[in-house]
């Protein structure tokens, strides 16, 4: 304040007043400076250094490394299932802790469905065992995610029926019914064929279109961190580190082929395995 005027009743004569910029959104998700640790029978072993990374709501991030680098082992730590040995995950400001129904994990198995009940109560099964809806609500919710992701009619019948894709789809529908803040996935389509890998991804950007999900995805396909992301960070082998973070909105299923697409995949191929190259040399 000045000669008891507030500031911004101080312009020069003429001046236009400059709309105020608004304000970013805060990330969803932060991962700082994380280091992840695991024993083995000789000796501790570090899988991630010092890795950093956010995530806003509503984006498709993807992790995508080698064999080895700390990915599933990161996408573990910010389940809550593995605690940092340095730095710190936080999801809305709050220190990650512990595993909590704000963040559910889809993996790769085709086991993840007890074979002994439906589809439908599989979808049903968190959403009772965490007290989240009564029965009948948790009916109704199980079944419109199951009409999400195409299954609605397979809704009565058991997990050994079902192709593998569609037991992953059941997996993906039990995890939106939970309405996550965030959904994780480890490489859910790796053990698929190449084809119902390719339908599973379509299936996956339609219903991430529709819902708008906060997705973090794990793989080590180069084509399918480009495919099914937004934004992607690179880690180094093993321990992982932070080697770049790519953007990819542009690019999606339509563009698999096309002289962008590709000169990107091999840019992130030579970002990913820049260091084994100059050893090699």
């Amino acid at each position: 304040m000045r000669n008891g005027l507030p500031a911004t009743a101080l312009r020069a004569p003429g001046a236009v007043a400059q709309p105020a910029r608004a304000a970013e959104p805060s990330p969803l998700l932060q991962v700082d400076g994380v280091s992840l640790e695991y024993r083995t029978p000789e000796r501790v072993v570090r899988a991630t250094h010092r890795v950093g990374f956010d995530v806003h709501a509503a984006e498709r991030f993807v992790l995508l490394g080698p064999s080895g680098c700390g990915k599933s082992t990161l996408l573990k730590a910010v389940a809550g299932f593995i605690a940092p040995v340095e730095g710190e995950i936080r999801l809305d400001g709050h220190r990650v802790t512990a595993p909590g129904p704000d963040r559910i994990v889809v993996f790769q198995e085709f086991d993840q469905l007890p074979p002994w009940k439906t589809v439908h109560q599989n979808v049903m099964f968190p959403l009772l065992a965490s007290r989240t809806l009564g029965k009948r609500e948790a009916a109704e919710r199980a079944l419109h995610y199951l009409d999400k992701v195409g299954l609605a009619r397979f809704a009565d019948v058991h997990p050994h029926q079902l192709s593998g894709g569609m037991k992953q789809r059941v997996a993906i529908a039990r995890a939106l019914a939970m309405q996550p803040r965030v959904l994780l996935m480890d490489e859910p389509f790796a053990a698929l064929d190449a084809l119902t890998r390719r339908k599973m991804q379509e299936e996956l950007l339609a219903l991430w279109d529709e819902v708008r999900f906060t997705l973090l995805f794990v793989t080590h396909s180069i084509e399918e961190a480009l495919v099914v992301g937004s934004r992607i960070a690179l880690l180094s082998p093993h321990p992982g580190r932070m080697r770049a973070e790519i953007n990819s909105h542009e690019f999606g299923l339509h563009s698999t082929g096309g002289a962008a697409f590709q000169a990107t995949a091999q840019r992130i191929h030579g970002l990913l395995f820049e260091h084994e190259g100059a050893v090699a040399s």
